[in-house]
């Protein structure tokens, strides 16, 4: 494979075409389903899948046949067969729904508002997950323009991961006689530890999450009136939160939630910690004055990737500081989120979570949590030769530095998925979501010029697969 001819081939169809493409899709605010109900009337994900399927249509893939796929009730989903020189299969995977928009840009940008400052291009699902099509077709498409031989390619763009993939399943059921069996999946939903070269994704965490509601009171009363009478729902709270993480420390407690980590992901996390030092912490917009939780960035990198963690994402019952009045409220409720390590059941976690936190409610008042997420997570199985070789080639070739490896904190839930299904299966899971790109939150951007080396490693990688055992 001719490396300068594919990146000359990349980089022109991404600044001739995906970046323009891209800016269009920011402005679509295509909000996942968990996030937008009347997704369907609005329209929104209708007008993605229709840009998505009219680029790809458009381009010079040999034999393709692409279909959007609308099982009853659910989201769509983005199907392409694309022939190869071998009945071999590789999947490709990315998704098109978005994060809401969260609040705390910075002026000048906005989650719908496309803006290009040098390499970056900002605007929500930029860089999770929109350019994941464009770069799954066009390295395929560059591999075709020179001339180099590959095995059949799926590509799958679903609409549901920012809602915990919940469709997802129902379509690779309906779809596995025409998937088949890959030998290699690509999934380019994940993150970079930087952006100077390519990164494995090792791992990623599973998720439980829920409504924790407390009840005290059937409306609220005068302050001074039931303070020190009735207990405060705030307080109970603490309490209840208190049973499943240390708040001194921020360390969860119970067995149930963590797992063994294998030796082999200990060895990563410090070759990793000496790669990125401190930059594990500094990428993140700290206050003055605040700091990580460790100084060790090893510890930091396991903390991420292998052990669980609380956070709390949203909360019901609380006015804002300027409308509060002198009142004993009624009740709180909390959006709770329990990031898990990769090989602990989600659903086994999600029922412990449940019983540690209902279980005796403090002065008989009443508390339930309502389980309303939850994906188990994924360990990659142990890398063959072949692409050991072809990553750290592809990375030296268009980074010019030896692919770096790492566990991501985050869950793609259809990995674990495809870990089950297709158990033989090579897995290169890699994105360009790097230092304070921010996905989820304001200010996200895409790192164009990854996101075009990003694509020449892919393409080096499927060239690979096949000749592995087509040479």
């Amino acid at each position: 494979m001719d490396k300068s001819a594919i990146r000359t081939q990349v980089e022109r169809l991404w600044d001739d075409s995906i970046v323009g493409e891209l800016t269009e899709y920011i402005r679509i605010p295509n909000k996942s389903v968990a996030f937008d109900r009347d997704w369907k009337a609005h329209g929104h994900m209708d007008r993605v899948v229709a840009r998505f399927e009219n680029w790809a249509r458009r381009q010079s893939i040999r034999g393709m046949k692409l279909e959007v796929v609308q099982l009853e009730g659910r989201t769509p989903l983005l199907f392409m067969d694309i022939p190869g020189d071998s009945n071999d299969c590789v999947l490709l995977y990315g998704h098109m729904d978005k994060q809401p928009e969260m609040t705390g840009w910075r002026e000048g940008l906005g989650p719908w508002n496309p803006v290009r400052e040098g390499d970056r291009l900002y605007g929500r699902g930029s860089a999770d997950d929109g350019y994941a099509m464009f770069a799954c077709v066009g390295a395929i498409a560059s591999l075709q323009a020179n001339s180099v031989k590959h095995a059949r390619c799926v590509v799958i763009i679903e609409a549901c991961e920012e809602s915990g993939s919940f469709d997802l399943p129902h379509y690779i059921a309906h779809l596995a006689p025409r998937i088949g069996q890959p030998t290699l999946c690509i999934a380019l939903d994940s993150g970079c530890g930087n952006y100077e070269q390519l990164w494995l994704t090792t791992s990623l965490r599973g998720l439980s999450g829920g409504k924790l509601q407390v009840d005290v009171l059937t409306e609220g009363v005068h302050s001074g009136d039931a303070g020190g009478v009735a207990p405060d729902s705030f307080r109970i709270v603490r309490q209840l939160l208190s049973r499943i993480e240390d708040e001194a420390t921020g360390k969860v407690i119970g067995e149930e939630f963590y797992a063994t980590i294998p030796d082999a992901r200990l060895k990563q996390a410090a070759a990793t910690a000496a790669v990125l030092g401190d930059d594990i912490s500094t990428k993140f917009p700290f206050v003055e004055g605040a700091r990580a939780v460790s100084n060790d960035p090893a510890e930091l990198i396991l903390n991420r990737a292998w052990r669980p963690a609380l956070s709390i994402i949203g909360a019901d019952g609380l006015p804002t500081t300027s409308n509060a009045g002198n009142v004993l409220r009624p009740g709180t409720a909390l959006s709770l989120s329990l990031r898990l390590p990769p090989t602990v059941d989600a659903k086994v976690a999600g029922q412990k979570l449940k019983s540690i936190l209902e279980k005796d409610p403090p002065y008989g008042c009443k508390v339930t949590f309502q389980s309303n997420w939850g994906a188990s997570g994924w360990n990659a199985p142990e890398l063959s030769p072949w692409l050991e070789r072809s990553l750290d080639a592809a990375s030296n070739d268009y980074f010019g530095k030896p692919t770096a490896y790492m566990g991501e904190g985050g869950t793609i839930p259809f990995m674990g998925t495809l870990g089950e299904r297709f158990p033989q299966s090579q897995f290169l899971i890699t994105g360009v979501l790097g230092p304070h790109a921010n996905a989820h939150g304001p200010n996200e951007f895409l790192h164009i010029p990854t996101a075009k080396k990003v694509t020449c490693c892919v393409a080096k990688v499927i060239a690979d697969h096949f000749t592995r055992t087509n040479a």
